[in-house]
């Protein structure tokens, strides 16, 4: 939001901050100020120029020779424009002058005639669009003055950042309020030069309202919740008086005319949009607020652009066809142009969300669109109709016919919001007694309905009533009015919430966990894709080469590969816990689930000169994927791949299964022609597992002291057949090795020599212990002959040797 700082003083009259310190009380307050520009900061150069005479060039018929006295003399200057006059004041551009877009002035020769200067027009001087002439300069002026300082371009334009809930900052009276409730002084708008002091009537109804020979109907009032037209005739449309003109470019914007002018005025101050209908180019003097019809599917706007309209728009029209696109831009069939007479003003509520969808659907986005989407204040549309009208006939003469039209399919209701003196000193932690939350509030327009010792109720003003409907909204008020910066630094007292956290949020927190202690780090990327990763395609996606979200999350943990790799960074582990979108039933929502994705490529541990570099191997991959299933799915397993499948290459898959089975997802090798890698990188290791859409119950911990007792192991040498998988070995062993096997690791494989064809040597560690004794040595062995039976009962397996 641009806005301007004398305007704001001039609406704040006590304030007496200058620029910088107002950046600073904004910001304090949640407004924080982008930047300041002055609207005259690259027309330093230009002076005000007196013609004194002017006459034909001798040797073009377009041109004419000019004397023109800048206050140190005066220059001859060859003119093309045809409005030079002599005795009138224009903006010149001196020999060595500088105008926007780094154009320098240079002495010249013009067929034969020198000229030392330059006259200068609104276009040329960065403030208006008329290039038709050379800018005439009202009143009496000092040549050789300023030009910056003589038409009022010394303001300074801040840049203000408004939040998205905030609507009421989008004007000048919103950042004037915010100042003034920090004491600044009191709001009041400023005075109009040659206001007419009206005081319209209104003609009223629900649906429609006709006066004389114009009407406003609405038909849609869900989209529409109020509609105000006045008609003005006997216009006469030019250029703006240079007060005007003024305010706008103090707030960054340019002037066109008279009457778009005023609509612009009291949308910057007001914060209410605006616009203008040319009343001859309406078919019956009408405006009927409606949807399209099946029929007007295309419409040109102001720009010269041709939209392609949606059945759920809503259209301004006359009673033949649309005539705008209600809150978003008028069209070119009924703008005002330089011979228009009469106009239809409108000034009308619309539904946020309606033109939020519409500016959406067309990809455009205007002044007039920003504020409706944000909610525009119901209240004071009267008043920014009226100021209007009056800038409207003190600018472009006119008069106002007949009483306004207001048709209004849905009143405005107050809202009244409870406030609990206790509950500010809960949520804050510092109490306030009810006189100094009214002197926080009321400033900001809140008035106070009821009171009843320590409740308050407010009423919220209109202005508000969009982003301000519970308790906590107010308190959030009081804690920004009274100033962040003025709370204690000292953390007081509270009491740790015994509600635990969503097992889902649980279970992700321990494999970030796990993994971050793996040295894998966590990455964010977007969930948008091509056509070949996705088969959800978004409504209204950023960009057209990714209209999709995903299906697999490891793809895009490969490019952050590849990126990493391309810029010599070798080593890289990465996970991201990320949702997977697939397409659902016909017609019915996508399916979607958590997935944890991972990859790894370089050294399975930090270069040192005290041992060989090793890079990451499957088995290192299969125990990060045995610990990520384990915590997500108790019970599961990790096997080998029966084939390729996925991204994986051949014979370096494993399976993740649940525990009824079911596969959960893959990890393995991927295939060369799924990442972009330098020759030198190092194998690059992948996992993607889908998450349970209910997160298993988190085991209890159960802590027991240290072993008093020492442990007694045996270690086995298992002749395994090539078929049988090293995880059913195991699996059996736990489960035959009774209440006194402690633990089994697997800690040497063999194949060579003494083995027999279709078989390799695995050897295996089990730890035996008793709490309450120290084992012997017979039920020692007892436990390992009962797994040696089984073994070979179930699986086969010998004992080697």
């Amino acid at each position: 939001m641009n806005v301007s700082y004398r305007w704001l003083r001039d609406i704040v009259p006590g304030l007496e901050a200058s620029p910088e310190e107002v950046a600073v009380r904004l910001a304090r307050r949640g407004a924080p100020v982008e930047g300041a520009v002055s609207p005259g900061a690259e027309l330093g150069d230009i002076v005000v120029g007196r013609v004194v005479t002017t006459g034909p060039h001798p040797n073009a018929d377009r041109l004419s020779v000019c004397t023109v006295d800048a206050g140190a003399g005066v220059v001859h200057v060859v003119c093309g424009a045809p409005n030079v006059e002599a005795g009138s004041y224009y903006p010149f551009a001196p020999v060595g002058a500088v105008l926007p877009g780094e154009i320098r002035i240079k002495k010249s020769k013009i067929r034969g005639e020198v000229s030392e200067g330059m006259l200068c027009s609104a276009r040329e001087l960065g403030l208006g669009t008329d290039h038709s002439g050379i800018m005439k300069l009202e009143g009496d002026h000092r040549p050789g003055a300023s030009f910056v300082g003589a038409m009022g371009l010394d303001d300074v334009t801040l840049d203000v950042e408004v939040t998205a809930n905030r609507g009421d900052l989008l004007s000048h009276v919103g950042i004037a309020r915010e100042l003034a409730a920090a004491g600044s002084g009191n709001i009041r708008l400023p005075s109009i030069p040659g206001d007419p002091a009206l005081s319209p009537t209104y003609a009223e109804d629900a649906r429609a309202v006709r006066v004389g020979s114009v009407s406003i109907t609405v038909e849609d009032a869900d989209l529409c919740w109020r509609y105000l037209g006045a008609v003005i005739r006997g216009l006469s449309i030019g250029p703006s008086p240079a007060w005007l003109q003024e305010r706008l470019r103090g707030a960054g914007a340019r002037p066109i005319n008279n009457v778009v002018d005023a609509t612009n005025y009291v949308m910057l101050e007001l914060g209410q949009p605006l616009h203008a209908f040319d009343l001859r180019r309406l078919t019956g003097d009408a405006i009927v607020v409606r949807r399209p019809r099946d029929d007007e599917r295309r419409f040109v706007t102001l720009d010269g652009e041709e939209r392609a309209l949606g059945p759920d728009m809503l259209m301004i029209c006359d009673i033949e066809r649309p005539v705008a696109i209600g809150g978003v831009m008028g069209g070119q069939n009924s703008e005002v142009e330089h011979d228009t007479v009469d106009v239809l003003l409108e000034c009308a509520l619309f539904a946020p969300a309606s033109i939020r969808a519409t500016r959406r659907t067309l990809g455009m986005s205007t002044d007039a669109s920003y504020r409706f989407e944000r909610g525009v204040d119901p209240d004071s549309m009267r008043t920014a109709l009226e100021r209007a009208v009056s800038i409207m006939l003190a600018t472009a003469g006119g008069a106002l016919d007949g009483p306004v039209l207001d048709v209004h399919p849905r009143r405005a209701e107050p809202t009244v919001v409870p406030l609990r003196l206790a509950r500010i000193e809960r949520v804050l932690g510092v109490p306030f007694d009810a006189g100094r939350v009214r002197g926080l509030l009321e400033p900001l327009g809140f008035t106070v309905e009821a009171e009843d010792g320590e409740r308050l109720d407010f009423g919220v003003p209109g202005y508000r009533s969009y982003d301000v409907s519970r308790e906590i909204d107010l308190i959030e008020e009081v804690a920004r009015t009274h100033g962040y910066d003025a709370f204690p630094s000292e953390a007081g007292s509270y009491r740790p919430s015994t509600v635990p956290d969503d097992p889902m949020f649980q279970l992700e927190d321990a494999l970030r966990d796990a993994l971050v202690a793996l040295g894998f780090l966590e990455a964010q990327t977007p969930a948008f894709v091509g056509d070949l990763e996705g088969e959800v395609r978004v409504a209204n996606p950023l960009n057209t080469q990714e209209p999709f979200v995903r299906r697999d999350v490891l793809p895009s943990l490969l490019r952050r590969v590849e990126y990493n790799l391309a810029r010599g960074n070798r080593d890289v582990r990465l996970f991201e816990i990320a949702t997977s979108f697939r397409a659902g039933n016909p017609g019915g929502p996508p399916v979607e689930r958590s997935h944890l994705a991972l990859v790894a490529t370089g050294l399975r541990e930090p270069a040192h000169w005290s041992v060989p570099d090793e890079p990451v191997t499957l088995w290192d991959l299969k125990s990060w994927a045995e610990e990520a299933a384990r915590l997500a799915h108790p019970g599961s397993k990790v096997i080998p791949a029966a084939e390729e499948e996925g991204p994986f290459e051949p014979g370096g898959t494993f399976a993740l299964l649940d525990e009824v089975g079911a596969r959960i997802g893959l990890a393995g090798r991927v295939r060369q022609d799924r990442v972009d890698t330098p020759p030198w990188a190092e194998a690059v290791w992948g996992l993607e597992m889908a998450l349970p859409a209910q997160a298993p119950p988190r085991a209890t911990r159960i802590f027991h002291r240290p072993p008093l007792h020492p442990p007694s192991d045996r270690d086995l040498a298992l002749l395994v057949a090539d078929r049988t998988a090293a995880e059913e070995v195991l699996s059996l062993i736990q489960s035959s090795g009774g209440e006194l096997l402690e633990s089994v690791d697997i800690f040497d494989h063999y194949r060579g020599e003494g083995i027999p064809e279709g078989t390799r040597s695995l050897a295996f560690r089990l730890r035996f212990r008793a709490a309450d004794r120290t084992l012997k040595d017979r039920e020692v062995d007892r436990a390992v002959q009962a797994i040696v039976g089984r073994l070979k009962e179930e699986l086969g397996v010998e004992r080697r040797g």
